[in-house]
Parts: structure tokens; sequence; C-alpha cells
């Protein structure tokens, strides 16, 4: 019998409760919520994800993170954003650099 694997929108709530977020489903996303942010998660690709939201979080396994990263500094969304890269055992965060994040 094989492993189990955990699907990544569960790995996603799973690490953003125990940052210490309220999580609610929001559709095909997670809305997170702690103090005064809203993070918007999703499992979609940069293009084909949602644009609402000022703070949006992409989850990836770790060996399609980085190429997630790099799509979403080409096309340089209206939105602040970081990509969570999840292994068997762990998780990053990948954030872009502080010079390509939009202007509040």
């Amino acid at each position: 019998m094989g492993a189990v694997s955990t699907s990544l929108i569960d790995e996603a709530r799973t690490i953003f409760s125990d940052l210490g977020y309220e999580i609610t489903e929001a559709g095909d996303e997670l809305r997170a919520e702690r103090k005064w942010r809203v993070v918007h998660v999703t499992t979609e690709a940069p293009e084909t994800a949602a644009t609402h939201g000022r703070l949006r979080c992409f989850v990836a396994r770790d060996d399609e993170a980085a190429d997630v990263r790099e799509r979403l500094l080409s096309v340089e969304p209206d939105y602040d954003w970081a990509v969570i890269s999840v292994s068997e055992n762990d998780y990053e965060v990948l954030h872009p650099s502080a010079d390509v994040l939009p202007a509040p």
C-alpha cells in the first residue's frame, strides 16, 4: 500500500491554522484571516487564479513552487503575493523581492 498524500488545499489549511489564522472556504480558495490581514489562498495557477484581494498565497508542491514564483514575477500582478512550497514533511515560503511588490 502506497503513502497517502494530503491535498494541497488541506496542507494550506493546516499551515495557516497552525499560524493562528481563522480559515473559511471561499469557493475554490481558502480565506485566511488574522487581525487586519486577509489572505486569499489558492492552489490554482497564477494565470487562472482569481485576482481579488490585496494578499494572495499560492500553494504548490516543492517541485513546482519555483516555477509558480517565476510565473508570478513575469505577470507582475497588482496584489502582494507569496508561494508556499510544500514538501512531504515541511514547507517553505517563497517571496518576491521587495522591488517587485506593488506600491500601496
